[in-house]
């Protein structure tokens, strides 16, 4: 239980994150990312969650970070608990992950800490001490009036891929397709990792699969059953190997959200599924620049152009070994670190 501390020697740092059948839970995982480089630089770290982000917190979430409930509510109802949370907890700083939390709401949790960062990818208005927004060709411009982390240089990306790195790029240079990740989300939204998995099936040869999901992932009443009678596909349900299964595979199909720059960390070739609008421009500027293809998931010919755009990976081994450098030259992925920094640096 959070405790009421009068006199601080750690800083103390308290999140909320947004998450949920329709947002998923990219934003939990990418605050997660970010809370264990803080720890790693000696801070103390603790949530705020709802229900949903409860859930993820509970498979996910480390020891070392402490957990409050919060319920269900909007983001107007939501945000006074959060500073009162912060106060009774002695947080010196709050970070906040959520749409829905716009300069009035960031007023409110302001009352309860000496300094605010907010996560965003929209070029949304803050009330705040830092802004991080890590999509491409993001600047301080973006975000008049406070302090800005933008670019993928900020990206929030697990430590285990960065670890990676060196030698996964160095084995993509040469490697021949022999293994696809589908990746499209814990939380599975609409179900369409089934879909995708189904399209593909009949034309994946001697293709190994890798499919990652969510536990209350609806695709999983579909998948199961498949996966048991086909021994190319492998289910991973709430995984904590992303950063191996991503460094094991030729190819991905993947979610246009922050999980991209996992992707990017580890020269991974990807078709990216667009799968909410503001997913739209970043997942267009990552094709533009090579380190990705991209596919709308509400297209009426959806399942033909899957089929098709795997299809021309795998046969050709040089758009691989290019896509695969352009995505890695992209993100080192030590943003994390490199924004626990300045965090902690202006308490």
């Amino acid at each position: 239980m959070l405790q009421r501390v009068d006199l601080m020697t750690t800083p103390r740092i308290l999140f909320f994150a947004d998450s949920g059948p329709t947002i998923g839970g990219g934003h939990v995982m990418r605050c997660l990312t970010l809370a264990r480089a803080l720890l790693a630089q000696g801070a103390e770290c603790a949530f705020a969650a709802p229900p949903a982000a409860m859930r993820l917190l509970e498979t996910f979430a480390p020891d070392a970070i402490e957990r409050r409930p919060l319920p269900d509510g909007t983001p107007s109802r939501l945000a006074a608990p959060i500073a009162d949370l912060a106060q009774t907890w002695g947080a010196q700083a709050a970070v906040v992950d959520h749409y829905g939390f716009g300069p009035g709401e960031e007023a409110l949790v302001r009352t309860g800490v000496h300094r605010l960062l907010a996560l965003d990818d929209l070029k949304r208005g803050h009330l705040c001490d830092l802004v991080l927004d890590s999509n491409l060709d993001r600047t301080a411009a973006d975000y008049p009036g406070v302090e800005s982390l933008t670019g993928p240089a900020y990206a929030l990306v697990r430590p285990e891929f960065a670890a990676l790195r060196p030698q996964t790029l160095a084995r993509r240079a040469n490697a021949e397709p022999r293994r696809l990740l589908v990746a499209l989300g814990l939380t599975d939204v609409g179900g369409i990792t089934a879909r995708v998995v189904q399209a593909l099936a009949p034309s994946l040869g001697d293709l190994q699969v890798d499919i990652v999901l969510g536990q209350g992932a609806p695709s999983l009443a579909a998948l199961a059953p498949l996966a048991s009678r086909d021994q190319r596909l492998t289910l991973h349900v709430d995984t904590s190997e992303m950063a191996a299964l991503t460094a094991a595979a030729d190819i991905a199909i993947g979610a246009g959200g922050s999980s991209v720059w996992e992707r990017c960390c580890l020269g991974l070739p990807t078709l990216t599924l667009v799968l909410a609008d503001n997913q739209r421009d970043a997942a267009g500027r990552l094709a533009d620049l090579g380190g990705a293809a991209v596919l709308e998931a509400d297209e009426a010919d959806f399942a033909q152009r899957l089929v098709d755009g795997v299809s021309s990976l795998r046969a050709d081994p040089r758009c691989l070994a290019e896509m695969s450098a352009a995505a890695g030259d992209l993100c080192d992925g030590l943003g994390a670190g490199r924004a626990a920094q300045r965090l902690l640096a202006i308490l």
